[in-house]
């Protein structure tokens, strides 16, 4: 067996937690590989919605057993809150939970520290959404971080105040005030209760299941556009978003990577800061804003909208070896009479290219469109492919042929129950 990816193709916000869910009972594990609370993955049945910022989305499926791998930030307090939201759905996190050990522990220093070093950035600051995603991870980088595992050491205490006098030291030199004892109590009762959870060898347990003929499905955070390496740095988040992070992220040899799934909007979004070079600020922004209700899950910040950006999405599926294309939000763009696709971008030199530049902060970028026909307003909800209307399926065709990927499943709405699948 192998262990099959879903990621993000833009700038997050895709939504691959619903996709996640609906695909979640072919899988007995789903796994997170990277990220931390700075993403939200947005679910909705049964006329609910969930958003899970560190837990799986595989959590709503009782069959379904789901990782937390080393590759991703812990913070104990939101976990804690989101234990505490998934209590009335009677979950056994006894059997379908399970954290690695070498998860990193997000410290209530980290959070300063994130909001200290983007006040100091002012105008030039990068949009976090102060999670303390970060300076945990540049604590990782820098092998001073602390792992979950340390946690159930009886030198964790000296640990983390060694660690916490350097932090200290950092958020005076920004002049950055603080209540230290406010936001330790919340996160040391946090992690009493964390420690009571399943953490484990997670590395072991995805490969013995890999071994026994268990299907996995690892599930990225953010998207390809924020990777750390290639996303448009710095403008970016701090771990690898791409397939490869899957591997450090969970301990899979990269042979054992199967089916990866790409998951785009059939529009772009961003939230906060950084360049996106189809964003429209007219009023075609704000009807895509409005109708697509773009506010981020875990900010609640409007999200900025623009047409399809192909050279962008051509360059993330070309790095992830994409296998499979998921089209999310075509019912967003009903409203439009004409709907416009990125083919290529002009640079300020007047060359034209298919490909991403190297610094899309500096380039100055005038997007190249092509024209297509909207569908417009859909009568009735179509409950197959060959319902979609005629419209809708020239503009996936035409998205096919540019992006040389299939497209199998096509979202027309939040829930569960408004996927199409093609084939």
């Amino acid at each position: 067996m192998k262990v099959d990816l879903l990621l993000g193709l833009q700038w997050g916000d895709e939504g691959k937690g619903k996709i996640v869910d609906f695909l979640a009972p072919k899988y007995d594990v789903v796994a997170r590989f990277q990220g931390g609370p700075n993403a939200g993955h947005t679910l909705e049945f049964d006329g609910i919605k969930h958003v899970l910022h560190q837990i799986p989305s595989g959590i709503f499926r009782k069959n379904a057993k789901n990782i937390i791998g080393n590759g991703v930030v812990l913070d104990p307090v939101i976990f804690k809150k989101e234990i505490d939201g998934l209590a009335k759905f009677n979950i056994d996190f006894s059997h379908n939970l399970y954290i690695s050990k070498k998860t990193q522990l997000i410290l209530p220093t980290h959070r300063l520290l994130d909001a200290a070093y983007e006040k100091a950035k002012g105008v030039n600051k990068i949009g976090s959404t102060l999670k303390g995603i970060g300076p945990t991870y540049q604590d990782k980088i820098a092998r001073q971080g602390l792992r979950l595992g340390d946690a159930l050491s009886n030198k964790f205490k000296e640990k983390y105040d060694a660690l916490v006098e350097k932090h200290k030291m950092l958020l005076n030199y920004y002049e950055f005030e603080y209540n230290l004892e406010e936001v330790e109590v919340p996160f040391f009762q946090a992690l009493e209760l964390l420690k009571t959870f399943n953490i484990v060898d997670a590395e072991y347990l995805v490969n013995e299941n890999l071994s026994n003929g268990q299907r996995i499905l690892a599930e990225g955070a953010q998207g390809s556009m924020l990777d750390v390496d290639f996303g448009s740095y710095p403008f970016v988040t701090s771990s690898n978003t791409m397939s490869a992070g899957a591997c450090t992220g969970l301990g899979v040899a990269p042979a054992k990577i199967g089916e990866v799934y790409g998951v785009f909007k059939a529009y772009c979004t961003r939230v906060g800061s950084g360049p996106f070079p189809t964003e429209l600020f007219d009023q075609d922004g704000e009807a895509m804003r409005k109708e697509g209700n773009e506010f981020g899950s875990t900010t609640g910040r409007p999200r900025r909208c623009g047409w399809l950006d192909l050279p962008a999405l051509r360059y993330a599926i070309m790095l992830n070896g994409v296998t499979q294309l998921f089209m999310m939000k075509a019912d967003v763009l009903n409203i439009f009479n004409e709907i416009k696709v990125c083919t290529h971008y002009k640079l300020s030199d007047g060359t034209v290219t298919n490909q991403m530049p190297y610094d899309l902060c500096d380039e100055t970028i005038e997007p190249v469109y092509k024209t297509l026909k909207g569908w417009g307003m859909l009568k009735e909800e179509p409950q197959s492919y060959q319902a979609l209307p005629i419209e809708l399926k020239e503009y996936l065709s035409y998205l096919e042929a540019e992006l040389q990927v299939p497209i199998t499943m096509v979202s027309l709405g939040p829930d569960r129950t408004q996927t199409i699948l093609k084939g």
